[in-house]
This record gives structure tokens, C-alpha cells and sequence, in this order.
């Protein structure tokens, strides 16, 4: 029973929606306006990762913005997280971000980023 248990879990799991979605897949989105160069780092709600090429923005109100990077950050996709320094209340397209590598932390690539784009993301 012991073992049957794990496999039958691990097969539910790779059947489950979505368990053979690819990771670094980039969701379809729509320009919704202008690109700006800036965001108010107070409406920022989530940022999400998509690749070592692409962020999306969640802004409070349900707002996306979109950067796509001019040339890949190398671990950003795969560590999916990074870190950013301004003397701004604003995040700009001239900023620097950091990729935060884990085990153990510490800094890894160091990236510009591009004009941000309000964009409305595709339904799943």
C-alpha cells in the first residue's frame, strides 16, 4: 500500500490541469495603451517572471504592465524572483534589476529594464 500510494498520487498530479504546462510559457496579452516609462512602486501588487525575458506587472485595480527585457537575464526565469534600488517613488525603464539566486542567497545578473506596456492578458 506504501508504495502504490506515492504512484497513484504522482500519476493524479501529471494528470492534473496544467502539470504539463511549460514553465517559462508566456501568457498571450493585448496592448492596452501607450508603453510608459514608469510605475508608481506603490501600485505594484505582484511582479510575475515569465521567462529571462519577460515581466508582468500586477498594479493594483487589476492592471498589467508587461516589460520585455532587450536581451535575456541570464537565472531570471529560472530563480523567478530579483531585487531593484531607486531613490524614486516611481520603478523606471532605466532601473536595474538583480536576480536573487537561492542556495545560498546571493546576487546574480544584473539587468536593465524596458518601457513598461499596459497590456490585457489573455484568459486562460
Amino acid at each position: 500500500m506504501r508504495i502504490l500510494f506515492p504512484l497513484a498520487l504522482a500519476t493524479a498530479l501529471l494528470a492534473a490541469p496544467g502539470a504539463g504546462r511549460d514553465r517559462n510559457a508566456v501568457p498571450a496579452a493585448v496592448p492596452a495603451g501607450k508603453p510608459q516609462s514608469c510605475i508608481p512602486i506603490r501600485g505594484i501588487r505582484e511582479s510575475l517572471v515569465r521567462n529571462d525575458r519577460v515581466i508582468d506587472f500586477r498594479m493594483n485595480g487589476r492592471r498589467y504592465y508587461r516589460v520585455t527585457l532587450d536581451q535575456p537575464c541570464p537565472q531570471l526565469g529560472l530563480e523567478r524572483r530579483f531585487s531593484y534600488a531607486t531613490s524614486l517613488s516611481r520603478l523606471c525603464a532605466q532601473d536595474i534589476i538583480t536576480v536573487l539566486q537561492s542556495a545560498p542567497l546571493m546576487r546574480g545578473a544584473s539587468c536593465g529594464l524596458a518601457p513598461f506596456q499596459p497590456v490585457t492578458l489573455a484568459k486562460r
